[in-house]
Order: C-alpha cells, then sequence, then structure tokens
C-alpha cells in the first residue's frame, strides 16, 4: 500500500508549480539561446559535468545539515557511500543513462526551436508509460492509452511543418534535433523507472499530484513558446498550435486518478448475493 501524501497547504502547491514550471521552462530557452548564439559554442559535456558537480555540493551540503554534526557526517558518508558498493553500482546505471539524455538535451536544442523541443520531448510521457507495461507488469486506463495516442499524433504535426525561427542565424539540423530529442525520451523512459532525478523533482513529487504536474508541463509549453516568439522570431504555424493543443490536453488527460472502481464491484457483488439468496 502506498504511503499517504504529507498534507500540505495550497499555497505552498502552487509555489511548487509556479517554481517547477518556470525552471523547465527558463532552463530550456537559456540553453537555446546559448546553443544559437554565433560566438564560440561551449563543451555540452563540460556543461553537464558542471550542473552534476554543483547537484553534488549542494546533496553534500543536506547531508551536512540533517545530520548536524561532522562525526555523524563521516558516519553517514561511510555507511551509505564505501559500504554500500552495490547500492553505488545499482545507481550508476540510471546515473549514466541521465549523462546521455542530458548530452542530447543540448543537441536537440542546437537544432530544434524551444517551443517544438518543449512539445516533442512530452515523447517521454508515452515511452515511460510504455517501460512500465512492459517491464513492471502494470496496466493503465483506457483514458491513459487514449491521452498517449493522442499525444504522438500531436507530436506528429508538430514535427509535420516544424515552426521556423526567423531571428535564428546559425546552421541547424532538424533531423538530427529530432533524433537526438529520440534518444533523449528513451534514456528518459528508461531512468525514471530506477530513479527520479532533480534535487527539486523530488520535491515536487512528494508534495504535488500527476494533475498539478501535468499542468506544469502545459504551462511550461506555453511560455518556452511566448519566449521563443519573442526571442527568436519562431513563426507558428496552424500544425504546431494544433499539435500544441493535443500535447497539452493529452498531459492533463494522462495524469486524470483513475477511477476507483472497488466500491461499485462490491456493491455489485452484494446484488448479486441478494438476488441468489432470493
Amino acid at each position: 500500500m502506498a504511503a499517504p501524501r504529507e498534507s500540505v497547504s495550497l499555497l505552498f502547491k502552487l509555489y511548487c508549480l509556479a517554481v517547477m514550471t518556470l525552471m523547465a521552462a527558463a532552463y530550456t530557452i537559456a540553453l537555446r539561446y546559448t546553443r544559437t548564439s554565433d560566438k564560440e559554442l561551449y563543451f555540452s559535456t563540460t556543461a553537464v559535468c558542471i550542473t552534476e558537480v554543483i547537484k553534488l555540493l549542494l546533496s553534500v551540503g543536506i547531508l551536512a545539515k540533517e545530520t548536524g554534526s561532522l562525526d555523524r557526517f563521516k558516519a553517514s558518508l561511510r555507511e551509505n557511500v564505501l559500504r554500500s558498493p552495490k547500492e553505488l553500482m545499482k545507481l550508476s546505471v540510471p546515473s549514466l543513462v541521465y549523462a546521455v539524455q542530458n548530452n542530447m538535451a543540448f543537441l536537440a536544442l542546437s537544432n530544434l526551436d524551444a517551443a517544438v523541443y518543449q512539445v516533442t520531448y512530452q515523447l517521454k510521457i508515452p515511452c515511460t508509460a510504455l517501460c512500465t507495461v512492459l517491464m513492471l507488469n502494470r496496466t493503465l486506463s483506457k483514458l491513459q492509452w487514449i491521452s498517449v495516442f493522442m499525444l504522438c499524433g500531436g507530436v506528429t504535426l508538430v514535427q509535420w511543418k516544424p515552426a521556423q525561427a526567423t531571428k535564428i542565424v546559425v546552421e541547424q539540423n532538424p533531423l538530427l534535433g529530432f533524433g537526438a530529442i529520440a534518444i533523449a525520451v528513451l534514456c528518459s523512459g528508461f531512468a525514471v523507472l530506477a530513479s527520479v532525478g532533480g534535487l527539486y523533482t523530488s520535491v515536487v513529487v512528494k508534495y504535488t499530484d500527476n494533475i498539478m504536474k501535468g499542468f506544469s508541463a502545459a504551462a511550461a509549453i506555453v511560455l518556452s513558446t511566448i519566449s521563443s516568439v519573442m526571442l527568436f522570431g519562431l513563426q507558428i504555424t496552424l500544425t504546431f498550435a494544433l499539435g500544441t493543443l493535443l500535447v497539452c490536453v493529452s498531459i492533463y488527460l494522462y495524469g486524470l486518478p483513475r477511477q476507483d472502481t472497488t466500491s461499485i464491484q462490491q456493491g455489485e457483488t452484494a446484488s448479486k448475493e441478494r438476488v441468489i439468496s432470493v
């Protein structure tokens, strides 16, 4: 039985929602901006490495604060790191997958507009769904299957005639960008089964529900689209608009809670028993 979700205020949930949305949109826009500059580009592997080093330092700082003393801090590191080689080996698998995924994000945003990237990257939802069905033997509701196909249809529309950015002067390869997203999506679908990436994401997963996370993803798409129009001169096409709408609706539908049929089944069973007894 799943552990009950901690009760938090609506204001805190809205705060998590706002920060998560802004982080997703700002990350995509900032990465796109820096990867399409006419100046000398930085190495994506260096950026990914620096990001992980910063996360490591933050994690060490949080652990030090939680333990409260240097002796307990050392004991925690010794017990959970040095004396747990098997656990470290297990965690190395999703870590490697995330490294590939993050590098593919840099490659994709070097060749695709931020809004197109945000919409297409939502393919991670059906990819993760298929992984959970095939590898974890879980089931999806009919509404979730409908939303998965709807999302795939929306992404197809977006990629059918990709929106063009008029203010980008560097040479781009949309096919290469889509291939990078495909690899990143596969990595995301696999890695989600093993661990939850990001320090802030863990807070969001703990204190918010699927509907709020879906709304955040849709809001991030809208913000990325508006920013792309303003910063990169993105020209929105009809197919892009329809595809984006389908993706946003499918994200919302996929996150809807599944109907609890336990009470319905119990009622039907009781009715049948009464009929038999009569």
